[in-house]
């Protein structure tokens, strides 16, 4: 054995930088992501309660079709993106500020607003247990994905990494939502995450070659959805 002990599997200070790929960065991830992560996100459902309450969802094959064109046209593609964006610029300052700016405006809706903002500033105050100087750098008004971008690259989390937890992560919120929604239980709703496993691994494998170039959607009826919902008499959620 030699003198000098290998960073994969030594023990780091919360403000160290995990190396890129090790149990470390994936621990972090972990936490970050789970549903324990203090950032509220169980009060939100982007929409869909509206969509059950108008029977655009009304089972688990319909929410697996209903999130799998969010991920491939709609909100969780453009987050997704959003995040790839701060993941690159996680160290600039000015690139942070810009790509905040976007996502804000991009929000199609002022639930979603409000939503992408709560849980940005939620999940930037609560990560900051792991110091790191990319919380210098991170406006106040950080959406979302912006935030677990840049977070995750500034702790050595690999881009395709963190989008497949942060996609897989708004999945299982969604499905955590449309249970207690009655769309379906809980065997269906695992099966829901089974389905779209492969799609969100798809979406992964092109972090790299994700840029803002690529932001747009067609999701028309989710984006009306979500309009609608502002204004639902009896509602669960807060979006």
């Amino acid at each position: 054995m030699s003198d000098g002990m290998d960073m994969s599997c030594a023990s780091l200070s919360p403000g160290a930088v995990a190396p890129a790929g090790s149990t470390q960065a994936l621990l972090r991830l972990m936490a970050w992501l789970s549903p324990a992560f203090p950032i509220g996100g169980f009060a939100y459902s982007g929409g869909l309660e509206r969509a059950v309450h108008d029977r655009l969802v009304a089972s688990a094959s319909g929410l697996t079709d209903w999130l799998s064109t969010l991920m491939g046209h709609g909100a969780l593609w453009n987050d997704g993106v959003l995040l790839c964006e701060g993941w690159r610029c996680h160290a600039d300052q000015a690139g942070l500020a810009s790509a905040c700016e976007l996502g804000l405006a991009l929000a199609g809706s002022a639930e979603r607003h409000a939503e992408t903002l709560s849980l940005g500033r939620g999940f930037a105050s609560a990560a900051a247990a792991w110091p790191a100087d990319v919380f210098g750098l991170l406006p106040k008004d950080v959406p979302f994905p912006v935030a677990v971008g840049a977070i995750a690259a500034a702790h050595g989390v690999g881009l395709d990494q963190a989008l497949a937890a942060y996609l897989h992560a708004a999945v299982s919120q969604a499905v955590s939502a449309a249970i207690r929604l009655g769309v379906c239980g809980q065997a269906d709703g695992l099966g829901v995450l089974a389905a779209l496993e492969t799609r969100i691994e798809q979406l992964a494998a092109r972090a790299s070659a994700l840029t803002l170039d690529d932001l747009g959607g067609a999701t028309v009826q989710a984006e009306i959805s979500s309009l609608r919902h502002e204004t639902q008499h009896s509602r669960l959620f807060r979006s």
